[in-house]
């Protein structure tokens, strides 16, 4: 039975279609060999230095004027740390993260690096040169324990041995940089507090905007829920979340993510993903498109039980949309009153905390549903995200610049 509802959900047109986006991406990747590529910003008034950023260079690729990619916030993110730098009177060269060729042939007066890269090329910068260390995800050594707890949890549970996903290579990025700045909260700065370094909280961005979630429609849809996510499945508790709704038929569950680029989960929960009349599998969802619109108008709240995150990007976009978080604390996100922190991430403790809040009035969940938008709103934007990364590389320069006399 589980062969057959795969093999149904592979031969539908929007699989296809999505396989074909997923081919044809590398395609273009392997043509514009980005990964090896130098792009150059010049400053903006009296020059002050020259910076490198080892992050994306995607960005800087697209003819100006080009819109970025709205599927993650590190396509924008990554070109504003360029322009900050760029606006207070550097010289900037920006190199991809996974570059492991590049050799610096000029004097860098700072460099920021997301993980892989600063280790590597700290010696050959100098002393003088400010490094830092932009943090998008946990500690390596946090985010690869955590992941493989819940794969040895799910074993215990199922029987079943799935393989890791998205683990991250080790390093030694905190440890040669003089200065943090994050897009995670105190959770995530806490994984790096071993190495000692002053760290800067800069919120995460988001996308897209959306309307307020006030006067939906709560009594309708407070028995419907959302697990939103992208790769790395077990690591951001989906296992769990299809086995709590699996449990509790009064409820519905959409799941919005790319299931079926991980074969060996999508079938060892067929039955659950397709065969489930509670739970219905979208698959990948464009956040721009009318798909998502109508999914979190028609819903109530997300469940997304990560066990290892910086800014939970997925869920920031969720409380956007007006949906009430229902999260673990790993997930990384503020809760003001809002939303609802599971005390454990487990099948129970997700079922109950789903229930109740499809059990609470409507008035009280649209209270918490605004809340989550008006937090949203304030909190991560790309305003916001430019305004902060500014106000954090300004006081890293001037304690740098007083440090060196």
């Amino acid at each position: 039975m589980s062969s057959l509802l795969l093999w149904k959900q592979r031969l539908r047109p929007a699989y296809l279609a999505g396989e074909a986006r997923r081919v044809g991406g590398k395609i273009v990747d392997r043509v514009r060999r980005p990964h090896r590529r130098v792009a150059a910003l010049a400053a903006a008034g009296e020059r002050r230095g020259r910076a490198l950023v080892s992050y994306l260079v995607d960005p800087f690729l697209v003819p100006d004027g080009s819109s970025l990619p709205h599927t993650h916030t590190h396509f924008w993110e990554s070109r504003q740390i360029a322009r900050t730098f760029r606006d207070l009177g550097f010289d900037v060269d920006v190199i991809h993260w996974t570059n492991r060729e590049f050799v610096p042939e000029k004097r860098y007066d700072a460099f920021v690096d997301v993980r892989l890269n600063l280790e590597r090329l700290a010696p050959l910068l100098g002393d003088r040169c400010l490094r830092i260390q932009h943090m998008e995800t946990a500690h390596h050594l946090f985010h690869n324990r955590a992941q493989r707890r819940r794969l040895a949890d799910l074993e215990a549970r199922r029987g079943v041995r799935l393989r890791p996903r998205k683990l991250i290579e080790e390093n030694r990025a905190i440890e040669n940089a003089h200065y943090g700045t994050t897009v995670g909260n105190r959770f995530t700065i806490e994984t790096y507090a071993h190495a000692g370094r002053e760290i800067h909280r800069v919120p995460l961005s988001t996308p897209l905007l959306f309307p307020s979630p006030a006067g939906k429609d709560f009594e309708r849809c407070r028995r419907r829920f959302v697990w939103f996510g992208s790769g790395g499945l077990v690591h951001k508790g989906l296992d769990l979340v299809l086995e709590a709704f699996a449990a509790t038929p009064e409820l519905e569950l959409v799941v919005c993510g790319p299931v079926h680029l991980e074969r060996d989960f999508q079938a060892h929960y067929a039955r659950e993903l397709y065969g489930t009349p509670n739970i219905e599998t979208a698959g990948w969802v464009d956040i721009a498109g009318e798909r998502f619109r109508r999914i979190a108008e028609s819903s109530v709240a997300l469940v997304y039980p990560s066990c290892s995150e910086a800014g939970g990007g997925s869920a920031i976009t969720c409380l956007h949309a007006g949906l009430i978080p229902i999260v673990t604390h790993e997930t990384s996100i503020d809760l003001e009153g809002f939303g609802v922190e599971l005390r454990e991430a487990s099948v129970e403790a997700i079922r109950e905390a789903a229930l109740e809040v499809a059990g609470l009035p409507a008035a009280e969940l649209e209270r918490l549903a605004v809340g989550a938008w008006e937090h949203a709103r304030r909190e991560h934007t790309r305003e916001r995200f430019a305004a902060e990364h500014r106000r954090a590389i300004e006081r890293i320069l001037a304690d740098w610049e007083r440090s060196r006399g």
